[in-house]
């Protein structure tokens, strides 16, 4: 699988891209159709919530999955992305049944 990380206004340390990689490969054994993954980070002003944003699109053969979370951490904020996508797979799988 394809994964393209982008960080907006500020470098990414890579612990924190290991760790993508690492949560985004395990996710391949819930679905065999992922063409590629983008992962967005970004650094919010409302620090009440969070203020780290993650954003996660899968790119699946027949459509595209998507969802963003925040929270204090981005490590945080990508393993909640990647609960929900495992809920979108699963949705997914369901419809092309």
């Amino acid at each position: 699988m394809n994964v393209k990380i982008q960080s907006v206004k500020f470098d990414a340390d890579q612990k924190l891209v290991d760790f993508i990689q690492l949560k985004l490969s395990k996710i391949g054994r819930f679905a065999d159709n992922i063409l590629s993954a983008d992962v967005t980070l970004k650094i919010d002003k409302d620090d009440e919530v969070g203020n780290k944003v993650a954003i996660v699109k899968l790119n699946v053969a027949g459509g595209e999955l998507v969802a963003d979370r925040r929270s204090k951490s981005f490590e945080e904020s990508v393993d909640l992305c990647i609960d929900a996508i495992k809920k979108q797979i699963e949705k997914f799988k369901e419809k092309r049944k």
